[in-house]
């Protein structure tokens, strides 16, 4: 019988405190492991933002999973890809490990995944800044309440750009589309090994080869 160490974070202290998020990612390992109690043998949770490392109980949870030979279980991959400096310490940890909602993932799927989020993060950083110099070049007092709403629409639609090229869903097919391509594995072998794991094109049906070349453009390194 597998045994696992499950590790859980959620991001503030009040969910923490109230069990929400926490309750989900418990949910979601134990039907990963058909609720065999017996298969977890210790559970760590940290309260830390995504993009903190310092994350006491994961390097706890790491230390039980080597000490004991059990593998490291995480409800979701977001859980720990955000940062692209953290998920290379954790390969180079050479714990096994495994996530609930992407099983077939590996240290080259997570760490193409955590180097495009940290990308994604900094351009989204990077543009926010951009549009916000250009309202002041244009001579808006940035801050001042007759401006807020034009500080606010630049932020406003320079998320809602962003936050689609950032889809969660999208940044799991492209890092397995890379992986994959760099494999050797043609673009009709990984439409179907995509389809066959259950992502979705993004109005629910099976993604086409057009897809997945487009998504493979869109994260492939430059």
């Amino acid at each position: 019988m597998q045994k696992y160490v499950a590790y859980y974070r959620v991001s503030t202290q009040r969910q923490g405190n109230s069990g929400l998020g926490i309750e989900a990612q418990k949910t979601t390992v134990a039907n990963f492991t058909n609720n065999c109690s017996d298969c977890i043998i210790e559970e760590f949770t940290d309260v830390e933002s995504g993009k903190n490392n310092n994350r006491p109980e994961l390097h706890k949870a790491i230390q039980e999973a080597k000490r004991t030979g059990a593998k490291l279980l995480i409800a979701k991959l977001d859980r720990l890809s955000r940062n692209a400096a953290f998920i290379f310490t954790l390969r180079d940890s050479q714990v096994k490990f495994i996530c609930c909602d992407m099983p077939d993932a590996n240290n080259v799927t997570i760490g193409i995944m955590a180097v495009l989020a940290q990308d994604e993060r900094e351009r989204i950083s990077q543009r926010t800044k951009s549009a916000l110099a250009e309202l002041k070049k244009r001579g808006k007092k940035l801050g001042s309440p007759q401006n807020l709403t034009d500080q606010a629409r630049i932020k406003s639609l320079v998320n809602r750009t962003e936050n689609a090229h950032q889809n969660e869903n999208n940044r799991k097919a492209g890092a397995l589309i890379i992986a994959m391509h760099n494999q050797g594995k043609r673009f009709s072998e990984i439409t179907s090994e995509l389809n066959r794991l259950g992502f979705k094109a993004r109005r629910g049906g099976f993604l086409q080869i057009t897809q997945v070349k487009r998504l493979f453009d869109r994260y492939a390194p430059s």
